[in-house]
């Protein structure tokens, strides 16, 4: 007997299914992406259960006679290509021909479609042919999926959580509207509406519309071109960014991608302007030939391969950088001199260190301006509450380059980082204060109002009685909008409004398995850093003797929350050593 055998149509299906269909949103996907290639203007995505249950896709777009509605149902039947050299050509977001007998294979699916001449009704059971008969005459399509994985149990089990499916669903229709703005889309679930745009064909409309207004409002246009790719979109200013990836959207020829390399060079445009463990918010629209593209590379076609990648990166660099230096560097000097004082204060450029020996923390790095410094032992160690030390009496005595406090007791003079010194109280106070049962809550005068994206209104809304637990009032306001009506007393004064919102990303942006133990400790870490002094601040001698007095109360006085040292030692005989008066 023959062991090799030609699979039937509905196990090559089923196959297929595997790679097309992981999750509630790709079903959505192939099925909008199928509704713009058919020229759609309105898209309405109705869900039940998140997508579970039912998914219904409703457009206008050109909708199929009879044959095409029920050859679209045939593996491999497509109207977007028909020769070996289209491949080359690709204009539409699909063209494989095997998304919709993928679907129907593992799913129960009804299609009503009409070109405007003639209607079909179709209705399939994993992959059976159960009703073909006339329509009404409405264009367009409508689709419904229900029961999907009915008869594959094995991957219905694979699915996540109604809420997990639903804001990857809520994601991927975020920035598809983003990419074609000028087609309106509706996205509801179980009757609520979730994302609505106008289709006005203006993005930064669009981007207000999934974003709100702090982000539109801080986004910069951006436009350039070379020889082979044309450029146009919005980048944020450094005051808004993220806390991962997902903000930076790419899209090609229409098509939303992701593209490693891009994203690289697009947060590299920012390197001097935001730290290392955020992310700007960037939407870019690429058009170039597509002949110098292949998105033939993945069965989600959400890969791409670019030829002439060197000089696409480049254009795309130099174009973000010159858009944030013309409108962010200059301002932001002049903003930075004013604040910091800087003419106020008179700095030696050039100076020597002759023979330095400091006594730091072990394992810690430090270096002056000329030569690295060998390290010894500290005269504290971390793993000691050491009392010795909380029992100091430190008495300020300068201060220099803006962020150092000179300090002296009867034996030593030292050094203090005026933010890490700070920085270690707060976070010791904030998480004593996470830890209390009993918490102290104190009323806004004026309420935060946070705007959130869709995507990001779920995820909060699953993580909101962390918040809640931790002393936060918290109210929704209209669509996608929440209010935070009191928070704990330990927020320090003036600064409610830049805690709070650093507080509701840390909740959006920590990974999914959720310690809150974890999550009390980064976020006491964060909002310490916040709270504290900055290196190049100005303080008095009082507030210096202050940092000082509560620096000696923690418990681990040695380093800040995030592990650099506090406080150096420099003993009487080491100083004499420096400067030559012991010679042994």
């Amino acid at each position: 007997m023959n062991k090799i055998q030609v699979m039937d149509e509905d196990l090559s299906n089923k196959i297929a299914a595997g790679e097309v269909v992981e999750r509630i949103a790709n079903v959505v996907k192939e099925l909008v992406e199928n509704s713009i290639d058919a020229d759609a203007k309105h898209i309405e995505i109705e869900l039940i259960d998140s997508g579970l249950k039912g998914i219904k896709v409703i457009d206008d777009g050109f909708g199929m006679n009879k044959v095409d509605a029920i050859n679209s149902f045939q593996r491999h039947a497509t109207s977007k290509i028909k020769r070996v050299e289209d491949l080359f050509f690709i204009n539409t977001l699909g063209f494989r021909g095997e998304a919709l007998p993928s679907i129907a294979s593992v799913s129960k699916v009804l299609m009503k479609t009409s070109d405007g001449t003639e209607g079909s009704l179709i209705e399939i059971h994993g992959g059976k042919l159960i009703k073909n008969e006339d329509s009404d005459l409405r264009k367009g399509t409508i689709i419904t999926v229900s029961d999907l994985f009915y008869n594959t149990p094995a991957r219905f089990k694979y699915l996540k959580s109604e809420q997990t499916e639903l804001a990857n669903t809520v994601s991927f229709m975020e920035r598809l509207a983003l990419s074609h703005a000028n087609i309106s889309f509706t996205l509801s679930n179980n009757g609520n509406v979730i994302i609505k745009t106008s289709g006005s064909g203006n993005l930064l409309k669009t981007i207000h519309e999934i974003y709100g207004t702090e982000i539109s409002k801080n986004m910069l246009e951006i436009r350039s071109s070379n020889d082979d790719y044309d450029l146009f979109g919005y980048v944020c200013k450094p005051s808004i960014l993220k806390s991962n990836r997902n903000y930076m959207i790419t899209i090609v020829n229409g098509r939303v991608v992701k593209n490693n390399e891009l994203n690289r060079v697009i947060n590299d445009a920012y390197h001097k302007y935001k730290p290392d463990i955020k992310y700007p918010v960037v939407i870019l629209e690429i058009n170039t030939d597509p002949t110098l593209i292949d998105v033939n590379i993945h069965p989600t076609k959400q890969d791409i391969k670019f030829s002439k990648i060197d000089a696409l990166k480049e254009l795309v660099l130099t174009t973000i950088k010159d858009a944030l230096y013309k409108s962010l560097l200059i301002p932001k000097v002049e903003v930075k001199i004013k604040e910091e004082g800087l003419n106020d204060i008179p700095i030696k450029k050039e100076y020597e260190i002759i023979e330095p020996s400091l006594m730091i923390n072990e394992d810690l790095t430090s270096y002056n301006h000329n030569e690295d410094i060998v390290q010894e032992s500290f005269d504290f160690k971390v793993d000691d509450k050491n009392e010795e030390v909380k029992a100091l009496e430190l008495y300020p005595c300068g201060w220099v380059l803006g962020t150092y406090i000179v300090a002296q007791d009867e034996d030593n003079m030292y050094l203090i980082d005026q933010h890490a010194a700070e920085e270690r109280y707060n976070y010791e106070h904030v998480l004593k204060s996470l830890k209390e049962e009993k918490k102290n809550i104190i009323d806004m005068l004026i309420p935060v109002s946070i705007e959130l994206s869709p995507s990001d209104y779920l995820k909060f809304k699953e993580y909101r009685i962390i918040l809640e637990n931790m002393g936060f009032n918290i109210e929704e306001f209209g669509l996608n909008t929440i209010v935070i009506k009191s928070h704990p007393t330990w927020l320090t004064s003036g600064y409610h409004d830049v805690d709070i919102r650093g507080l509701i990303e840390e909740v959006l942006e920590y990974p999914k398995d959720f310690s809150e133990i974890k999550f009390r400790d980064h976020f006491a870490a964060t909002v310490a850093c916040k709270m504290s002094v900055k290196a190049n601040e100005s303080i008095t001698m009082e507030q210096a003797k202050a940092i000082l007095d509560k620096l000696v109360t923690c418990d681990n006085p040695y380093n800040c929350a995030h592990g650099r040292p506090a406080i150096i030692s420099y003993s009487k005989y080491e100083l004499d050593k420096m400067f030559k008066r012991v010679m042994n």
